[in-house]
């Protein structure tokens, strides 16, 4: 540990931190984000580009693991239109009980070189 470090966090999708969570712990992590953009297993699927991932119970997993390691945990929800801006309400109902926070994160508009406005939800 060095001097004066206070945090030493990661941020994840989940799909190892099961499996590596005990020797980041050991190393130190205190905290963790944890990127869940949708509690739909199918595009969770989609997002990080893998099958079979069962997401409902990873994310139960990863944030009963979490809090049962005395880890700080957030959750970010990075929020685009069409896609998942159905489910704040059930992000809410899943974590209201929870030891952690959840950031909802305005989607960024740009795909490499190229504005993808279409999918911003505050734009009109």
């Amino acid at each position: 540990k060095l001097e004066g470090l206070k945090t030493i966090a990661v941020t994840t999708n989940g799909i190892n931190l099961t499996r590596l969570l005990p020797r980041l712990k050991e190393a130190g992590l205190n905290a963790i984000n944890i990127s869940l953009d949708t509690l739909v297993p199918a595009k969770f699927e989609f997002i990080v580009r893998r099958k079979g991932t069962n997401l409902s119970s990873k994310a139960t997993v990863l944030i009963l693991t979490g809090i049962l390691c005395l880890l700080y945990l957030q959750v970010n929800c990075v929020v685009m239109r069409g896609f998942n801006e159905d489910e704040l309400l059930d992000f809410v109902d899943f974590t209201k009980d929870l030891p952690l926070d959840v950031r909802f994160i305005e989607y960024m508009p740009f795909d490499g070189k190229y504005c993808c406005f279409e999918i911003l939800l505050g734009q009109k």
